[in-house]
């Protein structure tokens, strides 16, 4: 329904210009465990003999974020990065002012619409790439994928293409026709147990409205639909590149009995069509009820009635009374929101005081309204508070906005403060079907105050982990990040309350196993975990902003959203994608409307880091520093694990990755066992150990001697030496590996820090008391260090500076308990999201 509308209200086509040949129009969606990526990409000639202004618009879902948008003019490339507003307005600014501006990237006002013009001379080729990602919301039993299909004229390769891959299977798969029925039968769809894939491509001549008709008759939504196996009631948990998604969805209990006050606007701007098609969806609804479930009916404009003045059970008799009251309404007059609000929540909390209502009962409110209030308390936020200030934390309220006039933020923001949700409701003939899918989404409340939890030290960062219902054919979702461990399995222990049971579920997934399977996927989206968390923290951090008490509240918030959303390269409300070409002389801007009910974007992933070296990061150094110290350098590690050949065997951590980020230049190298990367934000560069090199960026250096080492080195001050350590590629469990060494004359600040930084500054350390150990080769002693007496064995390590292949032995003495002791806190302090993050200090 919904989304048809949209395009009649706001119909342009794709894309715009006056003699233009549209080469193709493609579009491809990779959905990975219910997070999709999409791809809109098309091909246009300017054919026309002038220069002239040719714009690529596309329709996403209210939900989906940018994450990129590319064009290629004539072979110049046009890159996206997502820039905070202002740095990205700045740098457009500037680029505007020395006249090489190609163009604006810009939303329409509702973020529905993705918009952008080129201006090109005749002749010019252009290539336009949109890439934006989503997560999919199960409803009413399915997940729902749409796209909104709108070439505007006839194309010679017009292709659609959906690739779903869910690990633990796909329950069904269908694809109804919503185009209408001239394309009917025309998608194709395979699947498999886990895999299924639909393709809608049809010929030029099937595009045609008719035989002869030179107008495509391609204008709409194209959907699929689907579902997933469930095995159990306790949901499923993909654990994927150092993220975790849990997703719970049971199903087969009986719901819990409701109690529900419907709030239904009759003011004067109700008359007609909106009223009659909220009376044909009211008959349906109370049809719903049983003798378990409570209910009322209060209706307003300027005075507020109620149908009864207490709540009465779902019985027939009340319910064709019901049914009659509101067939007789004739709307006229004000709106006094306010005042129907309150009299409705009053309601409720006086059955709940005379135990009418079963404790165990779900209670809510339903508001259809189609405007702002103009009687009785008007000021927005005032109204907010004081539905806030009575609403019971128990107690959700759900509204439907009708129309366009409605204030449908205001509407929301009270929906999401009292643990409900909103839904705008087109004004239509089928507007009474919109409202009755709405209300069968909540209809039915299976669960109340679940809480999912994961044992302690083995994840962080989880978003929202307890939500106060679950409604049927719905799903909840949590995600997060997978702390290092020496388990290999992750467990979650989920708790809830159902009509009359009590439930306690758990379940468990492997840390490597779906990495392994989507590696041998071709279609998949490898990177969904990450972009899945990063998503669902991105929208909750935006609620709270909404909602956010104090000024100083709501800035810690948007300093979160920014750092995210740069991060995942999402366009959120408070971020713009700043577009230019490779020599970055010409610029674009695409900018999301000021208007805060939007969302965001994410791109793919990265595994767990370990924090070593930090001198602080300017935050930290507000003091006058002397000249010659360098601030903001961070060194950082990832670590890889040894191949496991059998259950028991012990796996050894090496690294694999040795990142060096110098924040003031914003430039990072990043040496793997396969390459060297530069990056300075806009620019990649990548080298192989193949050739020795010798590189400088800035303040940076880089130094590759060929399949050896890298020296990196910033600033002159502080210099971090990288060794290559091959293996056998056919080793049973060996994996290539990078060897650290800092040399001695860095010159760190007091403030460095990090799990090598601390000893930058090297502490007193007094070793006495030598004496046998358990091992007759491997002495002990004791090591007074930082206050603290430790136990010590002696041992060796190799250093492999002048034997790469051998090694020469160095004596040195391990400290146990992973440092405990001697390094400031635990050890997983050090542990940080990505490999250019700084250490938070203080520990």
């Amino acid at each position: 329904g919904k989304m048809c509308h949209f395009l009649s209200q706001n119909s342009q086509p794709a894309i715009r210009g006056d003699d233009i040949t549209v080469k193709s129009y493609k579009v491809e969606s990779r959905i990975t465990s219910r997070f999709c990526h999409t791809t809109v990409k098309s091909s246009v000639v300017n054919s026309g003999p002038n220069a002239q202004s040719i714009g690529f618009n596309v329709q996403i879902p209210k939900r989906a974020f940018i994450t990129n948008f590319t064009m290629n003019v004539n072979g110049i490339m046009f890159v996206g990065s997502v820039k905070e507003k202002t740095v990205a307005r700045n740098l457009y600014a500037q680029a505007r002012a020395r006249g090489k501006a190609a163009g604006l990237v810009r939303y329409g006002t509702d973020m529905e619409t993705f918009k952008t013009e080129v201006h090109v001379p005749p002749g010019s080729k252009i290539e336009f790439e949109l890439h934006y990602q989503e997560m999919m919301q199960r409803k009413l039993g399915f997940y729902e994928h749409s796209l909104y299909l709108q070439p505007g004229r006839l194309v010679p390769q017009f292709q659609v293409d959906v690739y779903i891959y869910e690990p633990n299977g796909i329950a069904s798969v269908e694809t109804p026709n919503t185009l209408g029925e001239h394309f009917s039968g025309m998608a194709k769809l395979t699947s498999s147990k886990d895999k299924a894939h639909v393709v809608f491509k049809p010929s030029l001549q099937q595009q045609r409205k008719c035989e002869n008709c030179t107008t495509s008759a391609i204008d709409g939504i194209f959907t699929v639909k689907y579902d997933v196996l469930r095995d159990s009631n306790a949901g499923e948990l993909h654990v994927s590149d150092g993220h975790f998604v849990h997703f719970f969805a049971p199903a087969n209990l009986s719901p819990l009995p409701k109690n529900i006050v419907f709030v239904i606007d009759v003011s004067g701007s109700m008359w007609g069509v909106k009223m009659k098609q909220t009376v044909e969806a009211m008959q349906t609804i109370l049809d719903d009820l049983t003798m378990d479930d409570y209910f009322s009916i209060v209706d307003f404009n300027h005075n507020v009635r109620c149908w009864s003045e207490e709540l009465v059970p779902g019985s027939t008799i009340q319910v064709a009374e019901a049914k009659k009251y509101i067939q007789n309404i004739k709307p006229n007059g004000g709106t006094n929101i306010n005042e129907a609000l309150m009299r409705a929540v009053q309601m409720l909390v006086k059955a709940s005081n005379q135990g009418m209502i079963d404790p165990r009962s779900v209670s809510m409110i339903m508001l259809v309204s189609d405007g702002d209030p103009t009687v009785g308390e008007i000021k927005l936020s005032a109204i907010q508070k004081n539905v806030k200030k009575v609403m019971r934390e128990e107690f959700s309220l759900f509204s439907l906005g009708i129309g366009f006039d409605v204030d449908y933020d205001f509407l929301e923001r009270i929906a999401m403060e009292n643990r409900g949700v909103a839904q705008r409701i087109y004004t239509s003939h089928d507007a009474s079907d919109q409202i009755r899918r709405f209300y069968s989404q909540v209809s039915s409340p299976l669960l109340r105050k679940i809480t999912v939890q994961f044992p302690e030290d083995s994840v962080s960062d989880v978003t929202q982990n307890h939500f106060d219902k679950y409604f049927s054919g719905s799903e909840l979702v949590v995600a997060g990040k997978v702390l290092p461990s020496e388990s290999t399995t992750l467990n979650s222990f989920t708790t809830a309350f159902a009509d009359r049971l009590d439930l306690s579920l758990q379940t468990e997934a492997d840390y490597l196993e779906l990495d392994a399977a989507l590696a041998q996927q071709q279609h998949a989206f490898t990177g969904f975990a990450r972009q899945m968390w990063a998503y669902i923290t991105v929208n909750q951090l935006l609620a709270e902003r909404s909602l956010a008490p104090t000024a100083g509240k709501k800035r810690k918030i948007t300093q979160r959203i920014l750092t995210l959303a740069v991060e995942h390269q999402f366009v959120t409300p408070l971020t713009a994608l700043l577009v230019e070409s490779e020599e970055a002389k010409e610029r674009l801007l695409a900018d999301s409307p000021r208007d805060p009910k939007q969302g965001l974007q994410m791109v793919h992933s990265i595994p767990l880091w370990v924090q070593m070296t930090t001198p602080a990061p300017p935050s930290h150094a507000e003091r006058p520093l002397p000249d010659h110290i360098t601030i903001g350098v961070v060194v950082n590690g990832q670590l890889v694990g040894s191949k496991r050949v059998e259950e028991k065997e012990k796996v050894y951590t090496y690294f694999g990755t040795i990142s060096v980020f110098y924040q003031p230049d914003g430039i990072r190298v990043s040496v793997t066992t396969d390459r060297i990367d530069l990056t300075d934000g806009r620019n990649n560069h990548s080298f192989t150990w193949g050739a020795t090199a010798d590189i400088t960026q800035d303040r940076v250096k880089v130094s590759i001697v060929k399949d050896s080492k890298v020296m990196v080195t910033v600033d002159d001050k502080i210099t971090v030496m990288v060794l290559l350590h091959r293996v056998w590629k056919k080793h049973p469990t060996h994996v290539d590996f990078l060897g650290l060494y800092i040399p001695n004359n860095n010159q760190y600040s007091s403030q460095a820090h990090g799990l090598i930084g601390q000893f930058g500054q090297e502490p007193e350390v007094r070793v006495f008391n030598l004496h046998q150990g358990a091992d007759p080769l491997k002495k002990e002693a004791t090591m007074e260090v930082k206050g603290n007496k430790l136990v010590v064995t002696r041992g060796w390590q190799k250093d492999y500076r002048r034997d790469q292949k051998r090694g020469s032995d160095v004596f040195c003495w391990f400290i146990h308990n992973s440092g405990k002791g001697f390094i400031d806190g635990h050890y997983t302090n050090y542990i940080v999201p990505r490999l250019d993050s700084f250490l938070p200090l203080p520990l």
